[in-house]
Parts: structure tokens; sequence; C-alpha cells
């Protein structure tokens, strides 16, 4: 009897790995099938004009150097809104505020409006920045936009990172005599740095990939110029592969590719350096 009850638990256990393994490889395989699609397709729109050159011919020829520089400008900019005020937000929640129903409240609404389609934040963003605040359509404005879309899942992920450090670390901090500023600042923030850039990218390489709020907010659908100054309004990558994908007649289907590429390799480039960040923060934590 118990040797039969053994050999179920085995067979239980190894078909339970076997469908774990199916669903992981069901989940890469259409992944990693798309990626080697795009490479494909795109890799021969892939040139130096391509990368370095204006549109021109109603955008079926050219380059598209506007919306690359466009899409990085709006990635600066809503870091810049979000980060900080994302951490902060986190450390206060997690640090600072009392658990109480307030509190939870507050916990349960971020979830809730990381949830909240995109093209809601753009209506939003169009409203508040471009119409109240007469930002126009602009970088700021979408920048703006873009940073209140992604700080819910900055401050869910940053606030997870915080409680998952020890509480002895705080408690050995504080008894050497360092405030409780100090003890964050110095021992609680470098030991979440791996989880708080997993929340920080997350919500960045959304960004970056959204086309919704930048459509009502910040993004042109044609410049022959680079933009100047915050309050100009700028091409960017999702938006000019949705214009070239469905407005465009008789577009290149290498061009739609290529761009696609672009955008593709700039979210990865994002993912690779905020991994090899995240391995060295790992390999200096104590715990």
């Amino acid at each position: 009897m118990k040797r039969l009850f053994t050999l179920n638990r085995h067979l239980t256990e190894r078909l339970g790995f076997s469908l774990i393994t199916l669903m992981a490889v069901l989940t890469v395989v259409p992944i990693i099938g798309t990626v080697i699609y795009i490479l494909a397709q795109g890799g021969h729109a892939i040139s130096w004009e391509f990368l370095s050159g204006f549109p021109h011919d109603g955008m079926r020829a050219g380059g598209i150097l506007p919306a690359i520089i466009g899409t990085f400008y709006l990635t600066i900019g809503t870091a810049i809104f979000s980060v900080p005020l994302g951490i902060a937000a986190a450390i206060y929640l997690s640090e600072y505020a009392a658990d109480n129903r307030w509190t939870r409240l507050i916990r349960i609404s971020i979830i809730n409006l990381a949830g909240i389609p995109s093209v809601v934040y753009g209506l939003f963003g169009l409203g508040l920045f471009v119409l109240f605040l007469r930002f126009g359509t602009s970088i700021l404005a979408a920048s703006l936009t873009l940073s209140i879309m992604t700080l819910p899942v900055i401050i869910s992920t940053s606030e997870e990172a915080l409680r998952a450090v020890p509480q002895s670390f705080r408690t050995v901090s504080i008894s050497l005599g360092a405030t409780r500023w100090q003890t964050i600042r110095r021992i609680v923030l470098k030991e979440a740095l791996p989880g708080i850039l997993t929340g920080v990218i997350l919500g960045l390489e959304r960004a970056a990939g959204e086309t919704a709020p930048i459509l009502f907010t910040g993004a042109a659908f044609f410049l022959p110029r680079l933009p100047h100054s915050p309050l100009d309004a700028t091409m960017a990558l999702p938006y000019h592969l949705f214009v070239i994908s469905t407005q465009v007649p008789n577009m290149p289907i290498q061009i739609q590719y290529g761009t696609a590429l672009v955008l593709l390799v700039f979210v990865l480039t994002m993912n690779v350096i905020a991994t090899v960040i995240r391995s060295r923060a790992r390999a200096r934590r104590q715990w």
C-alpha cells in the first residue's frame, strides 16, 4: 500500500512537471516565432539611411529617425516624472504608512489603476494636460500622461521589493544609531534595488510601446524635423508603425516590419540594460 502510494505520488509529480513544461513551451514558442518572423521580414529594411534619415515620399521611403528620437524623448520624460514619484510613494506605503483601511484602500486603488485601458489615460491626458493646462500636443503632455499610466506598476512592484527586505536589516541599522531615513536610504533601498528596477523597466517598456495615450497628447502624423523643446509635438515609433500600417496606401511591407524591428530592439535593449544592473545588484546583496 505504501509502495502504491509512493508510485502514485511520483506519477502525479511527473504529470505536474510535464504540464508546466508544456505550458512554458506553448508560451515561449509563439513569442520566439514572432521575433524570428519580424527579424526575417524587417531585417532587409535596416540600413544607415533607414535609421538616420527622415521619411519622404508620403513616408513610403526614407528613414525613421524622428520616430526613434521621439520615442527616446518620451521614454526619458516618462522616467523623469514617474520613477522618483513612484519610488517615493512606495517608500511611504512600505515604511511609513500605518496598516489601516485607508492604506489598504490606496493599495487596491493602485492595483485597479494598473488595469485601466491605456486609451482612458490618453483621454485623461487630453483633457488635463493638453486642454486645461494648455500644454498643447507636446512631448511634455505625452510624458505626463505616460507617467500617470506607469505609476501604478512602479509603485506596486517597488513596494513589494521594499517589503521583501528582511525586517532584521532595519532593526540592526536603527540599533546602531542610524535614523529611519538613513536606514531606508543606505540599507533598504540598496537591497530592494533589483525588484525596484524590475518595476521601473516594466513601466517604461509599456510607455515606450503605447500608442493610444500619445495619439491624443503628443504624437504627430508626420514631422519633417526633430523636436526642439518639450512643448513641441513629436513622432514616435508605436504611432508611426500604426500610421504606416493602416493609413498609408501602398506602403512597402519591409518598412512596416523594419519599424517594428527597431521598436522591438529598443524595448529589448532596455531589458538587457536592466538585467545587467539587476544582476550586479543581486550579486552584492547579502541575503
